[in-house]
């Protein structure tokens, strides 16, 4: 039975993320081609990899970057769609899909290869076998597949690791500069032209790396674990790319590596000869199939989220977007492994594979690119946790580079990225045109296409960041636990209300009570916002560097918005879904818009709970109030008795006080009097202490002082 639920689970954490790139980067570019780029460069092949690995940079930043402000399923797609508009995401989504499941079912025959230098199998059939198996491990949850995909990457990097100390050891016993005076010399035997076109050809084995975009919606925290993930993983291709192939290079003879095409292990049994029943060459087989099967995994994980993400944003069949009962796009996957066996039992693969490298590329292209419209967009809800450094240079390199390899692909490869492209536009203008009103965010880019902006962009991004939650550094605990609370026993106009709250602001951020009027009451400005269960938010941006403030309002008879907007006395005739009795008033700097947004948008998320409202109403005191719009696990109230534990800090200065972590008195209620404390404030008994502190800090503080 499938389920219609919104999102997908968040279950992948960093090692998640490390194995998905790492896994989708090892298999035919180190185990098949180091031969055949020898060939083409001779020894520079090595500095060839390395080039390769640097060049990957622009993408995996740019692709880090939207991740970590859009992340949702089929990301690449995702991003192209919201920034260049449908036509282009739906070539970027159909098109990449393609490609994956070309490249996926390549690796899969791949192992079925490997498999057959020890028994004689067939080779499709059993590339069919292992692709029904990842679909049901698939389906039957995302923890699973990458479970199995962290057993397969570990195996693979340590039996890879164990291929380099070996193969390093080697070398050096046998000379090390008299090793590279022999084997690399001359350098580059074909000319500087070899070393370059080959860049080109080994540059495709790191094109893995940011597969794992597709599923950044099911990542926890993104705005860490996708590019840490993705830095880790790159490291740990291009040192194991540039020392293996070096080995190879040091110590095969020339002639032979450039017509070799098992040369991992070929070099294994050079110096791994050592080892009894040939088990050095057996490890190389283990690791080949390892990286072949980690690639087919995490290909069928990463290109069902394209279909799925599609399907969502009505461009394609709307089932598509379905999640089954395992939380997975059950449909979505179980079309792609299909149209992955149909190619497996159909076509040759391998030539299609290489082919669909160059639209992998345009797609590469089309991200750095996607980075300069969100940026140039100044859409202010467009808040990546991973900022690209060197912007815009980064990205102009990443376009230029793509523009450069594609034209190195050769004129098959090219023709075949423009036939797919040709047909993903004829789809979308044909089928999807009619079902989609967006337009991504390059609409925004320059004034005079302001009539063609999509607003409810803002909106979608707004309920990214609401999504993606608070960052450690957004003082919002600190905000609320400090916060001033205004209690309206009868209704006020909304006029009436805002100058008080503004009189109890003006102190604390420096600006008279009249500007700050102005400020909530200023056109631009949204006004009062209604977000639910009987809550209104007024929020405004100063120029200055003052802390983020928060004034809670809660109004007994209540208050509504009439249908000019404007907030008048209630009328108790009114059904109560139109009245408000919360008004929450935040202030926030200028030079922190980003900040503001996060705090806004988390201020929805716990106004949005189901019992907000009577909890808001039945609230005893002020402190109660502030409790309600704290995450629990992250606040205490504790009173201090001259009995019990709390006694213990009686007479004692705030500044001497031991706390766990980073836990933080925010105000001190005394008979009746809100403080709000500094080092030299002493406490008293009957004194009431709101602390906040990140989730360990508070559960110390209750085992210490509320439990006997």
């Amino acid at each position: 039975m499938l389920l219609n639920k919104k999102r997908l689970k968040k279950e992948l954490n960093l090692f998640d993320v490390y194995a998905i790139s790492t896994g989708a980067m090892f298999s035919s570019g180190f185990f098949l081609l180091p031969g055949l780029a020898s060939a083409q460069a001779g020894p520079s092949v090595v500095l060839a990899y390395l080039i390769g690995g640097i060049m990957v940079l622009p993408a995996m930043l740019s692709a880090a970057e939207l991740s970590t402000a859009m992340p949702r399923a089929g990301g690449p797609y995702y991003f192209l769609d919201r920034s260049l508009g449908p036509m282009v995401g739906t070539v970027g989504g159909l098109g990449t899909w393609m490609a994956l499941i070309f490249k996926s079912a390549f690796a899969l025959v791949g192992m079925g290869a490997y498999l057959a230098i020890f028994y004689e199998i067939p080779i499709k059939p059993v590339a069919v076998a292992f692709t029904l198996f990842f679909t049901a491990l698939n389906i039957f949850g995302v923890k699973k597949t990458s479970g199995l995909q962290g057993i397969l990457v570990v195996t693979l990097v340590s039996i890879l690791i164990f291929f380099v100390i070996a193969g390093l050891a080697e070398i050096f016993s046998l000379g090390f500069y008299d090793t590279v005076e022999n084997q690399f010399k001359p350098f580059t035997p074909f000319g500087f032209e070899g070393l370059i076109g080959t860049v080109g050809l080994v540059f495709v084995s790191y094109a893995g790396l940011t597969q794992v975009a597709s599923v950044s919606e099911e990542v926890q925290n993104p705005d860490r674990n996708i590019p840490l993930g993705m830095i880790l993983s790159l490291i740990t291709a291009t040192v194991v790319y540039v020392v293996g192939v070096f080995i190879m290079v040091a110590v095969l003879n020339p002639d032979s590596l450039r017509e070799d095409l098992t040369p991992v292990a070929t070099a294994a049994g050079q110096f791994l000869d050592w080892m009894p029943f040939q088990a050095g060459i057996i490890l190389i087989v283990i690791a080949a199939i390892a990286a072949f099967a980690s690639t087919g995994n995490a290909g069928i994980m990463s290109a069902a989220r394209y279909p799925f993400a599609m399907a969502r944003d009505n461009l394609l069949w709307k089932d598509l977007s379905a999640i089954g009962r395992h939380s997975t796009p059950t449909i979505a996957i179980l079309v792609t492994s299909s149209v992955m066996i149909f190619f497996i039992l159909v076509l040759n693969v391998e030539d299609i594979a290489k082919l669909a490298s160059a639209f992998m590329l345009l797609i590469f292209g089309l991200l750095n690119l996607a980075v300069i419209i969100m940026r140039e967009s100044r859409i202010e809800e467009y808040d990546p946790g991973f900022k690209s450094p060197l912007y815009p240079w980064t990205q102009v390199a990443g376009i230029l580079i793509s523009i450069w390899l594609i034209a190195e692909m050769g004129v098959l490869s090219v023709l075949f990225t423009l036939g797919l492209i040709i047909a993903c536009i004829a789809y979308f203008h044909y089928y999807a045109s009619k079902k989609v009103k967006r337009s991504g965010a390059i609409f925004h880019v320059h004034a005079r296409l302001g009539k063609m902006q999509y607003e409810e962009l803002e909106w979608e991004m707004r309920g990214i960041l609401r999504e993606k939650g608070l960052r450690k550094e957004d003082p919002y605990e600190r905000a609320v636990g400090r916060s001033i609370v205004i209690e309206l026993q009868e209704a006020e106009q909304i006029e009436e209300i805002t100058e008080r709250v503004s009189e109890r602001l003006a102190d604390r951020v420096g600006l008279p009570t009249n500007t700050l009027v102005e400020l909530f009451h200023d056109e631009s400005s949204e006004g009062v916002l209604p977000v639910g269960n009987n809550t209104g938010l007024k929020h405004i941006r100063i120029d200055s560097g003052t802390d983020t403030e928060i004034v809670l309002v809660r109004v007994k008879e209540g208050i509504r918005i009439d249908n000019e907007n404007v907030v008048n006395v209630a009328d108790t005739e009114e059904s109560d879904d139109d009245v408000l009795h919360a008004l929450i008033y935040l202030v926030s700097s200028n030079k922190k818009s980003g900040q503001h947004l996060r705090i806004l948008a988390h201020l929805a998320e716990m106004i949005d709970s189901v019992d907000f409202c009577s909890r808001w109403n039945d609230a005893k005191d002020e402190a109660e109030l502030r409790e309600i719009l704290l995450r629990d696990e992250r606040f205490i109230n504790l009173t201090i008795y001259s009995k019990g534990n709390t006694s213990e800090l009686i007479h004692k200065k705030v500044k001497d006080l031991v706390l766990p972590g980073e836990s933080l008195i925010t105000i001190i209620k005394r008979s009746g009097q809100i403080i709000f404390p500094h080092g030299n404030t002493v406490l008293r008994e009957d004194d009431e202490l709101s602390i906040i502190g990140e989730k360990d800090d508070i559960e110390e503080l209750k085992k210490q002082y509320l439990k006997s």
